[in-house]
């Protein structure tokens, strides 16, 4: 039902924990495997809809990561740099700025991010790295 196996591990801890909780609310009026499957089907329904709800207010914010103003990005008040520096995360591929953008911008950890969008904090930490690197080229041209 989640379609990943350490998450089904999880969900089942939570399903015995919360039977344990609810164990006075079986009245015995049908059988205790059908009661507790019912359980588990709730649970996993539950964790769903928290990761949907989750999933949508990410997502959420990460389209208005495109419209952003980069206004706290500006390091001085150089003119034209700030322009420059505004039109080069507009360049950057769109993960890489996803990532660069909620860490650096945002403040994120990397763990943050990748839960987010769905990658290893160590795919956060690539994303960041190319994101910078392709900046500095931009640049420094």
């Amino acid at each position: 039902m989640v379609g990943d196996k350490a998450r089904a591990e999880e969900l089942t801890q939570d399903v015995f924990v919360r039977a344990w909780e609810k164990l006075t609310q079986f009245r015995g009026e049908s059988a205790f495997g059908t009661w507790l499957h019912r359980l588990a089907v709730n649970v996993v329904l539950n964790e769903r809809q928290t990761e949907r709800r989750r999933r949508d207010k990410h997502d959420d914010s990460i389209e208005e990561m495109d419209s952003l103003a980069y206004a706290d990005v500006r390091p001085t008040e150089v003119p034209g740099l700030s322009i420059d520096l505004e039109r080069a995360i507009a360049t950057l591929p769109p993960g890489a700025k996803k990532v660069f953008v909620l860490h650096d911008v945002q403040g994120y950890t990397h763990e943050e991010i990748g839960e987010m969008l769905g990658v290893t904090s160590g795919g956060c930490k690539a994303q960041l790295h190319r994101a910078r690197m392709l900046l500095r080229a931009q640049l420094t041209q």
